[in-house]
């Protein structure tokens, strides 16, 4: 990767990993025997989700924060959000002594809104996409001079996520490929480069659901394009990727071997694997990864695999209509 023209470098994931390494958690890769004895092939799970914040999102918040002069900081700091980079957000604002302005659009779910009040970051609610979150975000800068904190296309935020690609290769250095939950491209662009960088031969493809797939619809256009917002039960990986683009869309264009699109069905059934088989709680952009496998979409080649399961941040009672097999939610979404 040396002498590339990308806009995040390998050295400045490795300087966001000394930056944050006492403001995280370095959470663990554990094997599954269910997903490895289906898959053929070891298959190491990354407990994302048991990260503070209860998602990857902190990593990136920290990276962003940290990396600001004490002016900014002094600022405040805003950021449209589907929830986790909100709740990120907040948390090191919080810490930092800054204040937190998130903006997220009628489609976040209550109980991701509640927690980010919780931690003290003042909210607007407006809209009913992520473009339209981000419009009121720009209107803030403009007006009261907050530093703005994009939930993915920021060099810093995309180097912070990219420490989750070095702790994976670290925790198993044989993986031959890696799924990432893929929305707006930061996590997935930042633990491409991280993990290609360290094992050039590792394919890492992005995972994400069949309708509103917006990093998938503008690598196919070959360019940014906006796509309608709609319900998922990977509420997560909603929003467009924004048309002036100018870190994520490139990186994942250029690092990215293969994307995955799943159906409602798919994510269900891998919030309800990940309950079942492997006691642990996900919402279902943190379940894709389980999905995909689960629905024979990847090949692992005869290779280890790795996964990351990105986020524990659901409603708790959307959560038990999954595990239990309602299909009427199902048919909501597909609506």
């Amino acid at each position: 990767m040396a002498g590339s023209p990308l806009p995040v470098a390998y050295g400045d994931i490795e300087a966001a990993a000394r930056r944050i390494s006492a403001h995280v958690l370095r959470t663990p890769l554990v094997l599954s025997p269910s997903l490895s004895e289906l898959s053929g092939v070891p298959v190491g799970l990354k407990l994302e989700h048991h990260q503070t914040t209860g998602s990857f999102k902190l990593r990136g918040a920290c990276n962003a924060l940290l990396s600001m002069s004490p002016d900014e900081r002094k600022r405040g700091v805003v950021a449209a959000s589907t929830g986790n980079h909100g709740r990120a957000l907040a948390h090191a604002a919080k810490a930092e002594g800054t204040i937190a302005t998130i903006c997220m659009s009628h489609l976040v779910p209550d109980n991701k809104v509640a927690e980010i009040r919780r931690l003290g970051a003042r909210v607007h609610i407006t809209g009913a996409s992520q473009d339209d979150a981000q419009r009121e975000v720009e209107r803030l800068v403009e007006q009261d001079g907050l530093v703005m904190v994009p939930p993915f296309d920021n060099p810093a935020v995309v180097a912070g996520q990219g420490t989750l690609g070095l702790e994976i290769v670290d925790s198993m250095p044989e993986v031959g490929t890696v799924l990432v939950p893929l929305s707006g491209g930061g996590l997935a662009s930042g633990v491409a480069l991280a993990v290609k960088t360290r094992r050039p031969g590792v394919r890492v493809i992005g995972i994400t659901m069949e309708r509103g797939a917006a990093m998938r619809a503008s690598l196919d256009a070959g360019r940014p394009v906006e796509v309608p917002e709609v319900p998922s039960l990977a509420d997560s990986l909603g929003g467009g990727i924004g048309l002036a683009n100018r870190v994520t869309f490139a990186m994942c264009h250029a690092l990215l071997d293969d994307i995955v699109l799943l159906s409602e069905a798919e994510i269900a059934a891998g919030m309800r694997h990940a309950y079942a088989q492997e006691r642990e709680i996900v919402e279902g952009a943190g379940a894709v990864g389980i999905a995909a496998l689960l629905a024979g979409k990847i090949d692992t080649h005869g290779r280890p695999l790795a996964l990351i399961l990105s986020g524990r941040n659901v409603d708790m009672g959307l959560h038990r209509r999954v595990v239990n097999g309602e299909t009427d939610l199902l048919r909501e979404n597909a609506a």
